[in-house]
């Protein structure tokens, strides 16, 4: 079975598993919090390279602090930075004007809960590459055995390469590999599905 934790503007490599795993996945909402992991951060290439957004968190400090009750902390204007960062990064991506107009709610409205705006922004992101199954999840924590591909913790070692696709700003970087999930999407819209379900 595949274990996912539920991240922000899950990378690649998690939502090419996702596919792959048919109904054999549970993403775990009952996990502990890990500071500093990508369950409130992802990667974006912007015309200045990899740039890393982070949603700010409160009540996450304690030691063993359950996903469900990381509260996201709107006390800055990370929404609205957010969303000029990904503007900026994408608007001349073939799929921006697809894409844009579904994102954006994510940028005015609050969530009160990590988990649940880690999930709706997931739904949507699956839903625009044609993967419309709800989405399996647990409310208690899953224990892992030696048999599972458990990618919820923060340092582990993996075998996946990034399918090659077009990137943003390739005539001044390098490819970037295991970004979010909309660098992908924007330069490839619905053949994204197909490339990922081709690299495992």
């Amino acid at each position: 079975m595949l274990i996912l934790p539920a991240t922000y503007l899950a990378d690649i490599e998690y939502v090419a598993r996702l596919l792959a795993a048919g109904d054999n996945y549970v993403i775990d909402c009952a996990e502990h919090y890990i500071k500093r992991s990508k369950r409130n951060r992802t990667q974006i290439m912007t015309a200045n390279g990899v740039l890393d957004l982070t949603v700010p968190v409160v009540n996450a400090n304690r030691p063993r602090t359950a996903m469900s009750k990381v509260k996201i902390d709107y006390s800055t204007p990370w929404q609205h930075q957010h969303w000029v960062a990904i503007m900026s990064a994408y608007r001349s991506s073939p799929y921006f004007d697809m894409v844009a107009e579904r994102l954006k709610p994510f940028y005015t409205t609050h969530f009160e809960s990590l988990v649940e705006y880690n999930l709706a922004l997931l739904s949507l992101l699956l839903d625009i590459i044609g993967y419309t199954k709800p989405l399996r999840t647990s409310e208690s924590y899953v224990t892992a055995t030696e048999a599972d591909i458990d990618l919820r913790p923060k340092k582990r070692t993996t075998n996946f390469v990034t399918p090659q696709y077009f990137q943003l700003f390739s005539d001044r970087f390098p490819f970037e590999p295991n970004l979010s999930i909309l660098d992908l999407i924007m330069s490839e819209g619905l053949y994204s599905a197909d490339l990922l379900r081709n690299s495992l």
